[in-house]
């Protein structure tokens, strides 16, 4: 019998197409249809991805569930506890996605500071027959506070020691096997440096973290580049010091109310924006795709999983 695998939400095409060789996909439903599906009972495994959502309720609802499998690093969507009360395990992709993400924010510090999108704007535009752009500012050298150093914190900082940037970094704790400066307070870190780069987990832990007090803190020569969740800034607070100049610049892949940014940013001439592409390449989304498969295939092959979340 083959089994069926529940969709937490519309899953990347590549996860399907590796999930339907083997199983039969169901959802994403309404709960109401879920509680009427005939093979409710049955199900064992809630297929997710990065940004599902994947609450107590939809679990209560599958009495045989046994793992819910995330094609993506970050979780917070995610009832972790109470999967772990159901005796469910909860797996991600860990990994396979660190080069991508932390390619992205070096662009994007780049692209913020080196003006690279209008400089591309005014080539096209026709403009540089009649003068220069105005100058941009230099990234080598910055110093760069990384928020959260786990393995894609640490590529940060790798591809950032090419830049000559000086690092620093706040996380629950020191990494004492690195040598970058360690600063508790994310308030202190952000006087501390002119790059803060975000590349921390989201969920209620993070929740605006990145406050008004932590952006006036990084000041106003000051530029500030999001590749982890869009919760962890507070973006009405970001609106207001981008207009204000009491930061320089932001470079962001995510946004609290994805895809619909605030719509001030999306008219700010010292703003950098991409629609949550960290992870957006063909080799990354396959090999995510993957992993995300193989802990399933895993579940119903009686072996360890592959990749369970820390907390499980």
């Amino acid at each position: 019998m083959t089994p069926t695998l529940l969709a937490a939400s519309p899953l990347n095409p590549l996860f399907v197409k590796a999930l339907q060789t083997k199983y039969s996909v169901i959802g994403p439903m309404s709960h109401d249809a879920l509680m009427a599906h005939p093979d409710r009972e049955l199900i064992e495994v809630i297929a997710a991805g990065g940004e599902s959502k994947v609450p107590a309720s939809m679990m209560d609802a599958l009495p045989a569930l046994k793992l819910i499998s995330v094609m993506g690093v970050g979780y917070d969507g995610v009832d972790v506890g109470h999967a772990i009360q159901r005796g469910a395990m909860v797996t991600h992709t860990p990994n396979v996605l660190n080069d991508d993400v932390a390619d992205l924010a070096i662009a994007l510090m780049l692209s913020v500071t080196r003006r690279i999108p209008q400089a591309h704007q005014f080539v096209r535009a026709g403009e540089w027959a009649k003068g220069g752009l105005p100058l941009a500012t230099k990234l080598s050298g910055m110093r760069l506070g990384i928020v959260g150093m786990g393995r894609i914190g640490q590529a940060i900082a790798h591809r950032a020691e090419a830049f000559g940037m000086p690092i620093a970094y706040t996380a629950r704790s020191a990494k004492s096997n690195l040598p970058y400066t360690f600063v508790a307070d994310i308030e202190a870190l952000a006087s501390q440096v002119d790059m803060l780069t975000l590349i921390t987990p989201g969920g209620a832990g993070t929740h605006h973290m990145v406050n008004a007090a932590v952006l006036k803190a990084l000041g106003p020569k000051g530029y500030i580049v999001n590749v982890a969740r869009g919760s962890v800034i507070d973006e009405a607070a970001l609106v207001e010091a981008l207009q204000t100049g009491v930061i320089a610049g932001a470079g962001l892949d995510v946004f609290e109310n994805e895809p619909t940014p605030l719509p001030a940013l999306l008219t700010m001439d010292n703003v950098v924006l991409t629609p949550h592409v960290g992870s957006a390449t063909d080799a990354t989304r396959q090999a995510m795709a993957d992993l995300a498969t193989a802990n399933i295939n895993r579940h119903f092959a009686g072996e360890p999983l592959e990749t369970p979340v820390p907390e499980c």
